[in-house]
């Protein structure tokens, strides 16, 4: 995908990114795109944080995907500094086009410049195809993920 741009999110974003997060069978149950506030709240903390990335693709002035990227420095490994790719989602117009390649070199490319070890992520286990996905992209089943809901 060529004539994509990817490029850090800015406030105006926020209404398309939250579509994409709502787009699928998980999200649809778990997002709210008709009240943007804790979102654009989100957004603001995220943006004011340096360790933070998220990220648009854009084509033709349409976002068509998303992910967040966070850098985690940290002691183990002998200090190794590790990434964290976060809601990765491509727009349902544009999936099947290779932008989720796309976008996961985009964040190899990028932990690896800011001195990552690790490019790390967690996938919902009901998205077989995302596993097979990251797995043929050269990820590895190295752990079991675990989450406590707080909320």
């Amino acid at each position: 995908m060529t004539d994509v741009v990817i490029r850090r999110a800015t406030a105006t974003d926020v209404p398309g990114i939250v579509a994409m997060l709502a787009d699928d069978e998980i999200g649809a149950g778990r997002e709210t795109p008709a009240d943007l506030t804790p979102y654009r709240a989100a957004f603001t903390a995220i943006d004011a944080d340096p360790n933070q990335f998220l990220v648009v693709a854009e084509r033709n002035g349409e976002l068509i995907g998303t992910l967040q990227l966070t850098v985690i420095p940290g002691l183990s490994r002998q200090g190794a500094t590790r990434a964290l790719v976060e809601a990765v989602r491509v727009a349902s117009s544009a999936r099947g086009l290779g932008l989720g390649t796309t976008l996961m070199q985009w964040s190899i490319e990028e932990a690896r410049a800011r001195g990552c070890a690790i490019l790390q992520l967690t996938s919902d286990k009901a998205r077989v195809d995302a596993h097979r996905f990251y797995q043929n992209l050269g990820f590895t089943q190295t752990h079991e993920g675990f989450k406590l809901q707080l909320s």
